[in-house]
Formats: structure tokens, sequence, C-alpha cells
């Protein structure tokens, strides 16, 4: 077979330049602020790491996906506070092994033996927080801080995802407190 060197030396052309068609589309501008801001955060007296403990409640209390039972009230305190000074607070439940990232309610563990239940979080308004989803479309609240001083107000209850069999409800979520 008999190459022709202009034909092979077009080739070899278009390799090396082919890369310098390629053209910037854009720039992405990266943006964030590091705070100083510290507070004691106890959650329902707690530490920071706590257990909220939702009432036992009958699998009959749950028969279809979208039953709720069980609201439960938690809060999550924060207290001398130093550095700069935020007027306002919320927390913000991040994205994690338990979080169901369609709807933000918290799955169970594997060593949870009911069935068809998620465990929801709920604003102090009584909405659903969607954990996992960004910040601004979590549905939390900002709450104010007096002095140095606030307590952000949560509910977390049962949702039925189906018919829900009885068993043990174990879940977890990691937040964090976003200050404004």
């Amino acid at each position: 077979m008999k190459i022709n060197k202009s034909t092979l030396l077009l080739s070899v052309f278009g390799l090396v330049f082919a890369g310098s068609a390629l053209a910037s589309s854009g720039t992405i501008t990266i943006t964030g602020k590091i705070t100083d801001t510290t507070c004691n955060i106890s959650v329902d007296g707690q530490t920071n790491n706590a257990t909220v403990t939702l009432p036992t409640v009958p699998a009959s209390a749950l028969p279809l996906a979208g039953n709720t039972a069980g609201t439960t009230p938690f809060s999550i305190a924060l207290s001398g506070c130093t550095g700069s000074v935020f007027a306002t607070a919320h927390t913000l439940f991040e994205a994690g092994t338990y979080v169901e990232q369609s709807t933000g309610r918290l799955n169970l563990t594997a060593a949870s033996t009911a069935t068809q239940v998620q465990v929801e979080l709920l604003n102090s308004a009584l909405s659903p927080i969607k954990a996992g989803a960004t910040d601004a479309t979590q549905g939390d609240i900002k709450t104010n801080f007096t002095a140095d001083t606030t307590t952000l107000n949560y509910f977390a209850r049962y949702y039925a995802t189906g018919t829900a069999g009885a068993g043990s409800v174990n879940t977890a979520v990691d937040y964090t407190i976003i200050y404004l």
C-alpha cells in the first residue's frame, strides 16, 4: 500500500491542530464565606450530637402512603456566640446516607425493623423540610438572634410510604448551622 506524502502530512497537521479548534465556553465563578462565629450548640438540652425520640405509635396509625404520626418537637439552641455578629441563623440539613434526595425525608438504617416508614423533618411552621436540597430550597425558617442566643425549632414525625409494618425506627441526618 502506497501512502501519498501530502496525505500523510495533512493527517499529521490535522491531529496536531485538532485541539486548537476547542474554545472556552464560559467561566464558573465560585464564591463562599468563612466565618469566625462559634456558638455552643445543644439539641433538646443534649450536646450537638443528640437523639430525638419519637413516641411509640401503632402500625395502624400509618395505614396508607402519605399518612403521618408521632409529630415530636425538638430544638437546636445556640448560645454564647462569639466572633462576627449575625442577625439570623438557620439549619442546613445535609444530604447523606439516609436522606432520600427526591423528598428530603429520612430513610431508615439497616438496623431498623419497621417497614414502609420514613422520618419527615418539619420547620417551626410544621411545613416539610427537604433535607439534602440546596439551602434556599429546604424550607427552613431563619430565626433572629437575641444578644448571642437563639433557638431553632423543628419537628420530626413518622411518614408512611405504604402500609407500615411494626418494628424499630432508626435514622440520622447531619446538619450545619448557617449564620446570616
